[in-house]
């Protein structure tokens, strides 16, 4: 049996169904595995030991935005309602799809000690390798005994550069580590530089699935027959929602949105014809799934426009200046699939490249060479593991 860390229980939707796709997958080869439960429980040293994380630029972002999400719920009761609504949907789904799961380590004691039941332990993906979360030495997987097999797949790292008191023991868990693989391009790079090991860039989870299997797995529910935008932005920039509307005026169809997702919008309160809370990630995927087409600065909301073949366009939610940006996995999804005509330059261009086709025969072809790297990869990595 092997022991799996991968954030199942973040209400995200790409998270979620990302976490969904590595548990198939699994399935898919016959293995049999489980979802760490992890409880922290520090004692007073620890907790010391855990203050210089606080300063990390990176944690010090998602904690803003967490903060500005609850004051957002303090001062508009009605978002804080509709937010209940999201989270008991993202509850639900979790309780339905996720059931393999480990006893609960309490402490970090336990976690080393629990490791001992697996043959293998893979850390997942979407940046659980952020700078943020170093201090845990969870995801790293820091906590598993020598001569138990440990693999990565598509880790992230979710920044360009690695701070500079961080290298030796970013280089330092990733020594411990029997296979390492990367989703973005970037990534590889910052393997090499700290350990001199070339490791490949593999597709994100969700790829592991093509359509057809994520069909199966969450059969297609239409609910609208009219043509509409799916917006789907996770930052707060107005005019990326003015643009939407432009061009929803000029073709003449509906926009449906999720309003409020990571922190409260002001501009997401008018926004969009339709905005249900009670959206599951099973509910999202046919929200994608049925749209003429697709406005996001999400990664997971592009990956999956590709997947079903969807006209879409491709948001930056981050100014590349900026030192918490997580652009770089986008960058690598475009440049590896050669989709950066799909990157949204202008209200003007807007119209245009939503009703330009994408060419997904060439999209396809680019994507084989992705995929056998990935197979090689995941195979070599659980090869002979019970």
């Amino acid at each position: 049996m092997i022991g799996v860390c991968i954030k199942y229980f973040h209400e995200n939707y790409g998270g979620m169904l990302q976490a969904l796709a590595t548990t198939a997958y699994f399935q898919k080869i016959g293995l049999e595995y489980e979802l760490i439960r992890y409880e922290k429980c520090y004692n007073f040293i620890e907790k010391i030991k855990q203050i210089p994380r606080l300063l990390n630029s990176v944690l010090l972002n998602d904690k803003k935005e967490a903060f500005l999400k609850k004051i957002g719920a303090k001062r508009h009761p009605h978002f804080q309602k509709n937010d209940a609504i999201r989270m008991r949907a993202f509850a639900e789904f979790k309780d339905k799809h996720f059931t393999s799961l480990s006893p609960i380590f309490r402490g970090y004691a336990a976690l080393r000690n629990g490791a001992k039941r697996y043959s293998a332990v893979v850390s997942g993906s979407d940046q659980l390798w952020s700078p943020a979360g170093l201090p845990t030495n969870f995801y790293n997987l820091m906590f598993v005994p020598e001569g138990i097999r440990k693999i990565s797949i598509a880790s992230s790292f979710g920044v360009k550069y690695i701070p500079w008191y961080q290298k030796k023991r970013t280089a330092s868990f990733l020594k411990r580590i029997d296979f390492i693989s990367m989703r973005e391009n970037r990534g590889s790079e910052l393997v090499e530089g700290l350990t001199t090991r070339k490791v490949p860039t593999i597709l994100d989870p969700v790829f592991f699935l093509n359509d057809k299997e994520w069909n199966d797995l969450i059969p297609f529910k239409r609910e609208f027959e009219e043509p509409y935008i799916f917006a789907y932005f996770l930052g707060a920039d107005e005019s990326y929602r003015a643009a939407v509307r432009a061009v929803a005026r000029k073709y003449n169809c509906k926009i449906i949105a999720l309003r409020h997702l990571d922190q409260y919008v002001p501009n997401d309160e008018n926004f969009g014809d339709y905005a249900p809370y009670d959206v599951d990630p099973a509910r999202f995927l046919n929200l994608l799934r049925g749209a003429s087409y697709i406005c996001t600065d999400s990664f997971h909301g592009t990956c999956f426009s590709v997947i079903f073949k969807k006209s879409f366009v491709i948001f930056n939610r981050y100014s590349e200046n900026s030192r918490h940006s997580k652009n770089s996995r986008i960058d690598s999804l475009c440049d590896n699939l050669n989709l950066q005509n799909r990157r949204y330059k202008n209200v003007f261009e807007l119209e245009k490249q939503l009703k330009e086709s994408i060419d997904y025969s060439a999209v396809a072809e680019r994507f084989v060479k992705w995929q056998t790297v990935t197979n090689s990869y995941l195979h070599e990595a659980f090869d002979g593991v019970i």
